[in-house]
């Protein structure tokens, strides 16, 4: 039985809500690789799974986005992509940056799913949900944060951690849900 059998209800209708950003920054403080399709098959086999929303902003006018074959991947597989262009900006030292806050957009599909799901997991550790958290668990939805502690400095506040009904680390999905971090050439030696 995995930590996620105990934390869901075999009739309990899950949605699963994913802060690209803010996963892609625990992922990388951890040094994990999540597979995506794992992601989606453990969860659509768990309860009555409704769907798994991934939010990212884009930068629209770059030939490439590194992001981009993640997001087409994630839209052919199963996911509802939830997307918008993300905005320039000059830093104090004159550099060219993007910004792209999902936060809006991932509060409100909190708050909605309230009225048709049981149980949303929220991969995020970001304090900002914590209005919205509470306001969707007085409509009944239970909601789990997926995020880590076990990171220095951790990822997920302390605020959004009390107002979870659960916090998972994601450490505790490692085996579910991540997969061995590709090795770079170095660490593979000169024998190739």
């Amino acid at each position: 039985m995995s930590v996620l059998d105990r934390l869901i209800h075999p009739d309990e209708k899950v949605i699963v809500l994913i802060d690209g950003a803010n996963l892609h920054s625990t992922m990388k403080t951890l040094s994990f690789d999540m597979d995506y399709r794992k992601l989606h098959d453990v969860f659509s086999g768990l309860g009555r799974f409704v769907r798994a929303n991934y939010y990212t902003a884009m930068v629209e006018e770059q030939d490439f986005s590194p992001i981009r074959p993640l997001v087409d991947w994630l839209d052919y597989n199963g996911y509802s992509v939830v997307t918008k262009p993300a905005k320039e900006y000059t830093d104090t030292n004159g550099r060219r940056r993007y910004k792209g806050d999902m936060d809006i957009e991932i509060a409100v599909d909190l708050l909605q799913a309230a009225d048709y799901a049981d149980h949303a997991f929220l991969f995020s550790g970001d304090g900002d949900f914590v209005a919205a958290i509470e306001a969707a668990k007085r409509k009944g939805l239970r909601v789990t944060v997926v995020s880590t502690i076990k990171s220095n400095p951790p990822m997920a506040s302390d605020e959004i951690r009390r107002a979870a009904d659960n916090f998972l680390d994601l450490t505790e999905l490692t085996s579910l849900i991540g997969r061995p971090p590709k090795e770079s050439k170095e660490s593979k030696g000169d024998d190739q």
